[in-house]
């Protein structure tokens, strides 16, 4: 799953989501593109639990157009 996250801008943001999506999935594949702002996660959780994470992380996130 993809998600948007337009205030991702540097590589403490990107270790900061990273932490939150593996602190309730230590088996996710999370992959930042500071380029686009976009997170990949591959994970057995659902959105809804991925974008909670990403927004406990302090970030805000949408899910991306394919």
């Amino acid at each position: 799953m993809e998600f948007s996250v337009p205030e991702m801008s540097c590589g403490h943001c990107t270790a900061a989501i990273e932490k939150a999506v593996k602190d309730v999935d230590p088996a996710a594949t999370v992959n930042c593109d500071l380029d686009t702002r976009r997170v990949t996660v591959d994970t057995s959780l659902s959105q809804a639990d991925v974008s909670q994470a990403i927004t406990e992380a302090g970030y805000e996130s949408e899910p991306a157009a394919a």
